[in-house]
């Protein structure tokens, strides 16, 4: 499968994980409103590594004018960050998109002294861990798509960390993904996060970029 492909699946899940608009076709790839002070909508383009074209950054770099638009390249940034210009701010550190196949697997219960609980809304499947005494301790959430299904969210509270409680939700997910019709899933993560998901089976499509607007 392409890497378009996984970045058309990943746009699709994300806008309905976190309630944005329904992502815009462009010729370079997707706009997405969502709404926020911070982050107003972004551009995510299509291409992946040496795909990627710099006149296709170049130019929807150097057309924006509003803050709050985020942009999302599947690029190394130190080939990405000479094309957007001085108005553009880098933030997060050598992230990633992974990909992954789902497979029939029971859902995990929860690890000794800690409650798991899952709810669907929206179109949006999220798990709950926490501890005995009802404290937040691990969350995650998924949106299917279709054929593929995009994790999203996940988080462990620093008390709660190495205690397998990120594989717990992770496995929760993928149940629930398949479950509903699911057959691949595909997220954007950290340098921390890559180390939980390649465990689990994920592979790397590309780096992810990310920049927004300040000038």
């Amino acid at each position: 499968m392409t890497g378009e492909r996984h970045v058309r699946d990943w746009v699709d899940g994300w806008a309905v994980s976190r309630g944005a608009a329904p992502p815009l076709v462009e010729p370079w790839g997707y706009t997405i409103y969502v709404g926020l002070a911070e982050q107003v909508g972004r551009h995510v383009f299509d291409a992946t590594n040496d795909g990627l074209r710099e006149d296709d950054v170049r130019k929807v770099a150097g057309a924006t004018t509003g803050r709050g638009t985020h942009l999302k390249i599947f690029a190394d940034r130190e080939r990405v960050l000479p094309w957007l210009g001085a108005d553009w701010e880098p933030y997060g550190a050598d992230d990633f998109l992974m990909t992954t196949g789902l497979g029939p697997a029971p859902a995990p219960g929860a690890p000794a002294g800690y409650r798991l609980r899952t709810w669907a809304r929206g179109g949006v499947t999220r798990v709950l861990v926490t501890d005995a005494d009802g404290a937040f301790a691990a969350r995650g959430q998924v949106a299917p798509v279709g054929a593929s299904a995009t994790v999203d969210q996940i988080e462990t509270a620093p008390d709660h960390r190495r205690k397998g409680l990120g594989s717990v939700v992770m496995r929760t997910l993928h149940a629930a993904a398949y479950e509903q019709g699911a057959v691949r899933g595909v997220l954007a993560c950290t340098p921390a996060g890559r180390l939980l998901y390649e465990s689990l089976g994920w592979e790397v499509v590309a780096p992810l970029t990310n920049a927004k607007f300040v000038g």
